[in-house]
């Protein structure tokens, strides 16, 4: 029988976690993601644009005083291990910025569904998403429509961003969700889903964990620590980390490009 989270996460393709955290735990949370972002802005490469006044930077796990907290949360553990197995992994990390004057997305999901799924039934992969400040209404809530995970994207756009003609049906299955400081969710990347308008003078940052089943395809991931960082982990963090250990950490440059959400909802 699955838990109640799995169960959730294969339906509507999305639960969360309410008070996982404390407000003063996510309040620390946004001083490392400002600081990041500050710096990724600072180069070049350091951030991707996902739409106007929205962005994505991809960092190291070791650059957030709250990652280990994050993985070992009993709630992220279960429901990593209820839906992708013991031997799940930890492939990504990075934060979105909707800034003010950020618009509406097109309805996305973040990559082509797999054979495992469409085919298969199975959810190979989980994003665990953490906001870094109370949402408003006004901040460009992140928009999903339940279920549509199990959708096969054949008519997709590059299997990702459905034709316009399909916007109706999904507004009309759309719940905007309003997290607040010490919430965590836990969604499919592949239920379609969508950033709003950001019509307050507030950023909304939020940060980004992909998990992912064993075996499953991480081409598009590379998450990097140090060899001083990892080897100071507890065993049991490192047995779920996807990770390349270099010597010394090095300036990332984005990859994760999506031109698809380069010019928001036109």
């Amino acid at each position: 029988m699955r838990s109640a989270e799995a169960e959730a996460l294969y339906t509507a393709g999305i639960t969360a976690r309410r008070g996982a955290f404390e407000p003063e735990w996510a309040d620390r949370l946004r001083e490392d993601i400002e600081d990041l972002f500050d710096e990724a802005r600072a180069r070049e490469g350091g951030a991707v644009g996902r739409g106007p006044n929205r962005y994505y930077v991809e960092i190291h796990p070791e650059r957030l005083r709250g990652f280990v907290d994050l993985v070992t949360h009993p709630w992220v553990r279960s429901v990593a291990e209820a839906v992708l197995g013991p031997d799940y992994q930890v492939v990504e990390a990075g934060f979105d910025v909707p800034l003010p004057g950020a618009v509406n997305q097109p309805w996305h999901r973040d990559f082509p569904a797999p054979d495992e799924t469409t085919r298969g039934g199975r959810l190979t992969s989980l994003a665990f998403n953490v906001t870094a400040v109370d949402t408003t209404e006004e901040m460009g809530p992140f928009e999903i429509a339940p279920g549509t995970q199990w959708e096969d994207g054949a008519a997709f756009d590059h299997g990702m961003f459905p034709p316009k003609s399909d916007y109706p049906r999904l507004e009309s299955l759309a719940e905007r969700k309003l997290p607040q400081r010490g919430d965590v969710s836990a969604r499919s990347a592949l239920t379609l889903h969508r950033g709003t308008a950001n019509r307050s003078d507030t950023a909304r940052p939020v940060l980004v964990l992909g998990f992912v089943a064993s075996g499953a395809d991480t081409s598009r991931n590379d998450l990097v620590v140090s060899r001083a960082y990892y080897e100071a982990l507890p065993e049991d963090v490192r047995a779920h980390l996807g990770c390349r250990v270099v010597d010394e950490l090095e300036p990332l440059v984005q990859k994760h490009t999506i031109e698809g959400l380069v010019m928001g909802d036109a």
